[in-house]
């Protein structure tokens, strides 16, 4: 069926071919929004419209196209009487019954005529002259059934996105989204920076990293992991005293509704601050982004309703274990955290302690509604956090819990080099036990840290608060989320035997 509707379709493009009109022509169309035009310009007035053919109806000496282009929908008339007949090069004759045999749905045209009122008083173009700028070879999915497989529909982004006008919305918001929270850091003084990509090693967060090839230097580097977490503390010893970036981490890990390996993230870096001074302004900017992007603070996600301008509670971390497991992480050894794991039928990664304590945490975090902040984090689990004064096994740290999942983490960072270096170890020892997701010692950051670097609060959230903000998976709020290649069909490995 689809190679009869293609052969049809290449069947038309020939025969503008053969008329002299290309059907891929170069050059520029001056055009106005279609959308805009049928509602705010006035009967009788000259319009220039383009864009996509989404439905066609021939009656007769009058057509009725719907053209698609990026403000919206709009009707376009062709009447026999109206539409311009004119003349090749090669000498064939260009009318109305040209136009409606060889136009099909996908293809793209310019059109100039006038605004009018159909007889059922239906705004509209009338069109003057027709311009074929694009023809497809492809017929549209079904405008009722649409892409109905996820994974047809990921890896068939531009069509899901051409037919679906509340997925280009979405994708408007989160725009939105970056430029309000890009607007609120540089209003409140803080520096846009960028940090490398690449790195020797991989700081700033505990995760599998992403390897490859450094051809000229002929040596290994990873994917960054974080948003320049340590290069922006290295801009604090350097003199600046807030900066922020916003740009892409990349992470070998497995995929989840709040998990992608790629991902956009926001970091700021704010000197002579600390964690309590960051909950303050972390609570102002989730705010500030609901009321610009959506206009109200209260949502609704994952089986949770929240409201961002309430009172934001403060978990504590051991408490709120103890309080849903009967597990006191800081007494419990590894056996018992893990009998406690089976029993609540919960599976986990890595046997060592901070592995398990991080898993019994993840099972009671789904019960959380938030919005609140997490606070007295164990030190195991926050390498570059700063020790609490009156409590050095917990750390200043904090975390925005929303909808049951962690959407945002900061700190008090660690500025003591003495301190950091024997964390370092403590991680380098994971990581020789097997620990691949533990975080890679970076001794030239100590070596900084020696230097001298100032109290600094540093925060990080990504597009997962959007995510959660639009009640969607990470997929669905990415343009391009990466998809394996598609299987070859059982016909195309028999021709390549």
């Amino acid at each position: 069926m689809l190679d009869q509707i293609r052969e049809d379709k290449l069947r038309k493009l020939r025969n503008f071919q053969e008329v002299g009109i290309n059907p891929f022509p170069s050059g520029h169309f001056e055009k106005e929004d279609i959308n805009i035009v049928v509602q705010d310009k006035v009967v009788g007035e000259k319009v220039r419209v383009a864009g996509r053919i989404v439905l066609m109806r021939v009656m007769g000496n009058i057509a009725f196209l719907h053209l698609q282009d990026e403000s919206g929908r709009g009707q376009v008339v062709l009447n026999k009487k109206e539409l311009e007949v004119f003349s090749t090069d090669k000498g064939a004759e260009v009318n109305y019954k040209f136009w409606t045999k060889n136009l099909d749905l996908g293809d793209f045209i310019g059109v100039e005529g006038e605004r009018f009122d159909t007889q059922k008083g239906e705004p509209s173009v009338l069109a003057k002259k027709i311009t074929l700028l694009s023809k497809s070879i492809l017929p549209l999915p079904d405008k009722h059934k649409g892409l109905a497989d996820e994974d047809e529909r990921l890896r068939k982004r531009y069509l899901d996105i051409a037919l679906n006008p509340e997925l280009r919305e979405l994708f408007k918001r989160r725009a939105k989204f970056w430029e309000a929270m890009r607007t609120f850091m540089k209003e409140r003084g803080f520096f846009e920076v960028e940090t490398p990509s690449l790195e020797v090693t991989t700081g700033g967060a505990e995760a599998r990293p992403f390897k490859t090839y450094h051809n000229d230097f002929d040596m290994d580097v990873f994917m960054r992991i974080s948003i320049g977490e340590l290069w922006q503390k290295r801009l604090m010893s350097a003199g600046f005293e807030k900066t922020f970036e916003i740009g892409r981490a990349f992470r070998n890990e497995g995929s989840s509704p709040n998990h992608l390996q790629e991902f956009t993230n926001m970091e700021f870096y704010w000197a002579y601050a600390d964690y309590k001074d960051g909950m303050k302004f972390v609570k102002e900017l989730y705010r500030y982004i609901a009321r610009e992007v959506y206009g109200t603070t209260k949502f609704e996600t994952r089986g949770h309703q929240f409201d961002l301008a309430d009172e934001w509670g403060e978990i504590d971390y051991v408490q709120e274990i103890i309080n849903q497991t009967g597990v006191n992480i800081l007494e419990a050894d590894e056996q018992e955290l893990k009998d406690k794991l089976a029993e609540l039928k919960v599976k986990y990664d890595g046997d060592n302690k901070e592995r398990l304590i991080d898993s019994l945490w993840k099972y009671c975090r789904q019960n959380v509604a938030g919005p609140a902040f997490l606070v007295n984090h164990p030190v195991l689990i926050a390498p570059l956090a700063k020790r609490k004064e009156d409590n050095p096994e917990q750390t200043e740290k904090f975390q925005v819990i929303l909808g049951g999942a962690e959407v945002g983490n900061g700190y008090s960072e660690l500025n003591d080099p003495i301190d950091q270096r024997e964390r370092f170890e403590e991680q380098q020892k994971l990581l020789e036990a097997g620990d691949d997701e533990a975080m890679m010692p970076d001794w030239e950051f100590v070596e900084m840290l020696e230097h001298g670097m100032p109290p600094t609060c540093g925060f990080g959230v990504g597009e997962r608060l959007f995510a959660f903000l639009e009640n969607k998976t990470l997929r669905e709020v990415t343009l391009f989320p990466l998809v394996k290649p598609k299987a070859k069909s059982s016909e195309e490995l028999l021709e390549e035997k």
